[in-house]
């Protein structure tokens, strides 16, 4: 068994699931992702830790980590480490007078507090072969293509202002929503 070193790569709400949402996690170096169906609570703890929001009383996850910092206690690493049944199961693994300790965790949670320790996110390389998306990596993405006087291999010459067009239906198809809105705006200063 090896871990896998996971990024964060969005939130997305899941309609399928009842208005829970997808917490969408990629490799750090590769092309996998790994979707996992959580609440919405603990949606919105990890959505406010990425945009930075502090709200003005602490959350549960806020409050679980200011009991760890109490103890002089870090959380080195989430670890996601089995699936079963189509249910994820996570470990927080801290740091505690000079010995690591694992404690059972839902994935949400153990994310959560991954994001207030800045805290890596690893995989069970098995987990990730069994519940993981390949992407394919595209050889030159469009905006390198933009940056370059050469197209994308396999696309005809494009116009600027067709290659954003392209560019933002991508990252929509693969709700990179924040990309999208970037290249929206660039879109609209063309045209305006």
């Amino acid at each position: 068994m090896s871990k896998v070193l996971m990024e964060i790569l969005g939130l997305s709400t899941s309609p399928s699931s009842g208005g829970a949402y997808a917490l969408i996690l990629t490799e750090a170096e590769g092309n996998q992702r790994l979707p996992i169906i959580i609440g919405s609570f603990e949606a919105q703890a990890i959505a406010l830790e990425l945009e930075n929001i502090k709200p003005p009383r602490p959350m549960t996850h806020d409050l679980l980590k200011n009991f760890f910092l109490s103890f002089d206690t870090q959380v080195k690493q989430v670890f996601i480490n089995d699936l079963s049944e189509g249910t994820f199961y996570a470990q927080i693994i801290f740091e505690r007078e000079n010995q690591l300790v694992e404690l059972d965790a839902r994935p949400s949670d153990a994310i959560a507090l991954a994001v207030r320790f800045n805290a890596p996110i690893y995989v069970n390389d098995e987990v990730l072969k069994e519940a993981g998306i390949s992407t394919e990596p595209e050889s030159q993405t469009l905006e390198e293509a933009l940056k370059s006087d050469e197209p994308a291999p396999g696309q005809k010459e494009l116009t600027q202002l067709e290659k954003l067009e392209k560019e933002l239906q991508t990252a929509i198809e693969t709700e990179n929503y924040e990309k999208a809105a970037k290249i929206r705006d660039r879109i609209s200063k063309m045209k305006g």
